[in-house]
């Protein structure tokens, strides 16, 4: 069948700015679906016209049910670019589709700044959680930012003062494109507009004040970024296992005894894709998602049970880390079992039930064994000297691709 369903970005001009092929698409559906203001922007016509659904799967379906017509869809600027476009297509197929975009939020926000687009970090706030702007933060990052609404930029500017980053430059840019079209700007510290227009798109070039904790994304981070009880895979280790999980955009890891969820996190903020952290202690659990929020990743999942009876219910994983709870009969197995082909597997013990269970699974599926010894200088009465920390013994090893 060929493409029965049109999506179409549309500007603050409305019609007047779109293409003639656009436009003809637009005036010749049977159907058009978007948000009330888009809708407002279309003369009267006899078509049948339909606002977006709570949830928004009603509206899926709601589409679905006219295929073969022809359906037009109207969404702002760039339809793929965190736009309704994306849920379409996971929807229909590109087959059902075609896609014809405006100018995104974000390339006029950087047209209107005179920032090379290619230099900015694009991200959004609508529909997910502030503390997503804590793995962004850089001294002179550069960041376009879709808001929730007209309440945002003053979140967003308590938010970077209260961690430090009220040096930063915030520039809300409203209704771009559009006879109303406004900009406020003014450093996080002294922002003084309670609400802005609900349609805008935030500019923030960062500026780290002494109070600031900027935190790079590589592996590895100090042992003082992470809430814990003593329960924490320690800097060095943490660095090589991450560097054995060899994380990758868009896949899963399954963190199994995550303890405050160290390793979870710095996969995240590493490569973004997905994490799951298995917890069976709920006060740790709870440090887990404290964590992950405060380092910039609040998509963490964390489920409270205990492997490997949790692990059942998990969509399958790419890599796996194991990292307590290793001498439970079963896990290792359930864990490999699980992993996708070409996953990647990691498990790190100090204790010697847990040495006899790697070694035990070592000799049935291969893989490399490595024993991390890690000593740092600490102070000894008015000398320094070395205290060692337990040495760790890490496997790894990645399933067959076949």
């Amino acid at each position: 069948m060929s493409a029965w369903l049109s999506v179409i970005g549309i500007g603050e001009d409305g019609l007047a700015g779109l293409t003639p092929v656009a436009r003809a698409l637009v005036e010749s559906a049977e159907i058009v679906f978007g948000g009330e203001r888009h809708l407002a922007m279309l003369p009267p016509a006899p078509q049948r016209r339909c606002g977006w659904a709570r949830p928004l799967a009603e509206t899926m379906r709601a589409i679905a049910r006219e295929q073969g017509r022809r359906v037009v869809v109207l969404a702002s600027g760039d339809p793929l670019h965190y736009g309704v476009g994306v849920t379409l297509l996971r929807h229909f197929g590109r087959d059902a589709m075609i896609v014809l975009p405006q100018p995104s939020a974000f390339s006029l926000a950087a047209a209107r700044m005179g920032w090379p687009l290619a230099e900015c970090t694009m991200l959004t706030l609508h529909g997910r959680p502030l503390e997503r702007l804590a793995l962004f933060l850089a001294p002179e990052a550069r960041l376009l930012v879709l808001s929730e609404d007209g309440g945002t930029p003053g979140e967003v500017a308590r938010y970077l003062t209260a961690r430090g980053w009220g040096e930063s430059e915030l520039t809300a840019l409203a209704r771009m494109g559009g006879a109303d079209e406004a900009r406020h700007a003014a450093s996080a510290a002294n922002w003084r507009a309670e609400r802005v227009a609900d349609l805008n798109t935030l500019a923030i070039r960062c500026v780290a004040g002494p109070e600031a904790r900027p935190r790079a994304r590589t592996p590895g981070m100090s042992d003082d970024a992470f809430r814990h009880d003593g329960q924490l895979t320690k800097r060095v280790v943490r660095a090589a296992s991450l560097a054995a999980l060899a994380p990758l955009p868009r896949e899963l890891l399954w963190d199994v005894g995550a303890g405050c969820g160290s390793i979870a996190i710095e996969w995240l903020r590493a490569a973004g894709g997905r994490a799951i952290a298995i917890e069976r202690d709920p006060a740790r659990a709870a440090l887990v998602a404290e964590n992950a929020a405060l380092l910039g990743v609040p998509e963490l999942a964390v489920v409270v049970d205990a492997a490997p009876a949790a692990l059942h219910a998990l969509p399958p994983p790419d890599a796996v880390f194991v990292g307590g709870g290793i001498a439970a009969p079963g896990l290792l197995e359930t864990a490999w079992q699980a992993l996708k082909p070409g996953g990647r597997l990691v498990a790190n013990t100090v204790t010697l039930a847990g040495e006899r269970r790697v070694l035990a699974f070592q000799q049935q599926h291969g893989g490399r064994l490595c024993r991390i010894a890690v000593a740092e200088a600490e102070a000894l009465g008015g000398q320094q000297a070395w205290r060692s920390q337990l040495p760790v013994l890490q496997l790894s090893l990645a399933k067959s691709a076949r």
